[in-house]
C-alpha cells in the first residue's frame, strides 16, 4: 500500500460514515493529539532499557501498534485534508534541518 493508498482508503472510510463534517483541521488535530498523548502513556513510566524492549511483550506491543496506527491515520487524515503532501513536507524539513545541524565532523 503507498500513502496515496491510504489516503484514498481514508476519504473512503470517512465518506461512507458521513464523517467529512467533522474532520475539520481543529477536531483531526485534537484527535491526533490525543492519540500521540495514548501513545505517551504505553512508555511514561518505562527505563529507557524497557522501553527499547517494549516490543517483547505481546500486549505492549499490541497497544503500541494500534496507537502508532491511530497517529498515522489522524496525522495523514489532516494533511489530506488541508492539501499537505506529507511526504513534500517531510522532505522540505529534512532538508532544512540538513543546514541547521550538519554532520559532526568524522576522525580522520
Amino acid at each position: 500500500m503507498t500513502l496515496d493508498d491510504l489516503i484514498q482508503r481514508l476519504r473512503d472510510f470517512a465518506a461512507a460514515r458521513d464523517w467529512e463534517p467533522f474532520h475539520t483541521p481543529k477536531n483531526l488535530a485534537m484527535a491526533l493529539s490525543g492519540e500521540v498523548g495514548e501513545l505517551t502513556a504505553l512508555f511514561q513510566w518505562l527505563t529507557p532499557e524497557e522501553s527499547a524492549k517494549a516490543l517483547d511483550d505481546p500486549q505492549l506491543k499490541a497497544d503500541i501498534l494500534d496507537e502508532l496506527a491511530d497517529v498515522l491515520l489522524y496525522l495523514t487524515r489532516l494533511a489530506d485534508v488541508l492539501g499537505v503532501d506529507l511526504l513534500d513536507a517531510a522532505n522540505a524539513k529534512i532538508d532544512r534541518n540538513e543546514l541547521r545541524f550538519p554532520p559532526l565532523p568524522t576522525a580522520d
